[in-house]
């Protein structure tokens, strides 16, 4: 069985973000932040065109992903014991264990995960870069992708799908 894939790892697809991890425990690192990079690996059918997709569609789809994180606190919206509420003044109050912050609703993005881990980064981008992916280039038959994200040099977590082809 023949597969092609194109490969992603540019400069530009890097994003900074505050964080903590909360671990099996009940204890969390203080918070804290990474200039996280993200690497990308989509396998489709080769176009008529000798493409699986073009670079030059792929690489803005990315980009967007990874700058509406950038610059923002990530917050595990389906924690089963952290509390994050929006206000009616435009903050976010945050509450875990014996710990409370407050911060701008627009610095804060709550995500639909457990916890903020390089592992669930990675799988949330990478759903929905598929997603993105299948809004935009209807056409294109993602049959693998695998979507990584780099907490720190040598250090990352790394989604992948393994779709059906059809």
């Amino acid at each position: 069985m023949e597969r092609w894939s194109i490969q992603l790892e540019k400069q530009a697809h890097k994003f900074s973000a505050a964080h903590f991890l909360i671990f099996p425990d009940g204890t969390a690192e203080r918070l804290h932040g990474h200039n996280y990079r993200v690497f990308v690996e989509i396998e489709a059918q080769l176009s008529e065109h000798g493409l699986v997709l073009d670079f030059i569609q792929v690489k803005p789809v990315i980009k967007e992903l990874v700058d509406e994180l950038d610059e923002h606190w990530l917050i595990p919206g389906e924690h089963p014991t952290l509390r994050a509420d929006r206000r009616d003044d435009g903050v976010v109050e945050v509450r875990f264990a014996e710990r409370y912050y407050a911060a701008p609703a627009e610095d804060v993005i709550i995500l639909p995960l457990n916890n903020i881990s390089a592992e669930n980064l990675a799988t949330w981008m990478g759903r929905e870069l598929r997603r993105r992916l299948r809004e935009r280039f209807s056409d294109i038959d993602v049959r693998r992708l695998r979507f990584a994200v780099e907490e720190t040099a040598g250090q990352r977590g790394v989604y992948s799908y393994d779709g059906e082809p059809g």
